[in-house]
């Protein structure tokens, strides 16, 4: 089995063209970038924090110049793609709805059994959905029996809801102000899709080349995670045959323990620019941090998930990349009354900037003011005070 040797350089180039980092509008422009991005990358992570405009928003307006949060919604009401909860919850492209299936079958597979009530008022809401085509939770009275006790503590209905979801009976639309719509399948699925279930050795290859063609390069484990709900996958055995037959090429990368996979296809000698981009914590380049540290020397962590006196950078910070380095993290918030985009900590990484990054910085700035509908901007802490005067100067002049 012949083994691929590259530098970390060329895996970091490999990885960012991966992820639609490679250059502006990489994909192009308008709603159809949208749907390009979405359908090579095969998931778009969502996540409902708002301190600044939402992540899966967020990924698509880095990569798509003058994006418009509309878009999403309007791909999923013309059933190019759909929201379902694979590895987390996310936007997939609508041709790979057999896909999801496994996962939904392990959801109801693998769930702890039911009692005859929760069963019983699972098939009443199944009945309101044929009767009534869409259904919100503030349309069930509040059927909780205790007091809650946490942000978690789902009533019953919301419960029975996110099961049918899971399990595949009902789907998820969204209003504008990005609350849950829950609708049977027939109503969403273009009658031409493909409906097959797939076999468990099809799932796990079909999960290894769509990880590869979004990661570039990856561990096995990384590969592993888009199954991760799907006990007992063939994703590792089938890894190996691909591996052993050439389907997929193993990689060593210098100073680094593998092995790693990509597929065969991909160029090892990648172009990428010195483009600056503002990333969401939710962004594929930034979801498992040990690949952060491998591959660009960057330890980061979203701290909002952080107890508030360990917090080292801010609640929401968001990582800052010039071409293969990240050069900052920025914790942000949007004003949306005063229009105004607040950044509470711009920390800069151990790296000399040239003039012409700075500046690139400042472009980048003023879209992620546009993008979250602000005006202005305001610094209160900088680690750096001739960056942060450089970049004032630029916003103020």
């Amino acid at each position: 089995m012949e083994i691929i040797n590259i530098t970390k350089a060329q895996a970091r180039k490999i990885i960012l063209n991966a992820a639609g980092l490679a250059r502006k509008a990489q994909f192009g422009t308008g709603i159809e970038a949208v749907y390009r991005l979405i359908d090579h990358l095969g998931f778009v992570q969502l996540d409902t924090n708002y301190v600044v405009e939402r992540a899966h928003h967020h990924v698509m307006a880095a990569r798509i110049p003058d994006y418009q949060t509309d878009w999403l919604r309007e791909l999923c009401e013309d059933g190019s793609i759909f929201e379902y909860f694979t590895s987390d919850s996310g936007y997939l492209p609508m041709h790979d709805f057999r896909f999801s299936l496994p996962v939904k079958n392990a959801f109801k597979r693998q769930r702890q059994p039911l009692t005859p009530a929760e069963i019983k008022l699972m098939q009443e809401v199944l009945d309101r959905a044929e009767r009534e085509e869409s259904l919100m939770v503030g349309d069930f009275d509040n059927d909780r029996v205790e007091a809650s006790t946490g942000w978690w503590d789902w009533r019953p209905a919301k419960v029975a809801l996110e099961r049918l979801y899971l399990d595949g009976s009902l789907m998820i639309n969204r209003t504008k102000s990005f609350q849950k719509v829950y609708v049977l399948p027939v109503n969403v699925v273009p009658h031409e899709t493909d409906l097959t279930l797939p076999t468990d050795e099809e799932f796990a290859r079909f999960v290894v080349r769509r990880t590869l063609g979004a990661f570039g390069i990856a561990y096995v484990k990384e590969i592993a995670w888009r199954a991760r709900y799907v006990k007992g996958n063939l994703v590792k055995k089938e890894l190996e045959k691909m591996a052993k037959s050439g389907e997929v090429k193993t990689v060593a990368v210098e100073g680094l323990k593998g092995p790693f996979y990509m597929l065969p296809e991909q160029k090892i000698d990648v172009e990428i620019s010195d483009e600056v981009f503002i990333l969401s914590p939710f962004d594929i380049l930034n979801v498992f941090r040990h690949r952060l540290k491998d591959f660009f020397n960057f330890d980061y962590q979203i701290e909002c998930f952080v107890p508030a006196p360990k917090r080292q950078y801010g609640y929401f910070s968001l990582p800052i990349i010039a071409g293969d380095t990240f050069i900052a993290r920025m914790d942000s918030k949007a004003d949306r009354k005063q229009k105004t985009l607040i950044v509470q900590n711009l920390h800069f990484e151990p790296v000399d900037l040239e003039e012409k990054t700075i500046e690139k910085l400042v472009q980048a700035l003023r879209a992620f003011m546009r993008f979250n509908q602000c005006k202005d901007i305001v610094f209160k802490k900088c680690n750096h005070e001739a960056y942060l005067e450089a970049i004032s100067e630029s916003f103020s002049g």
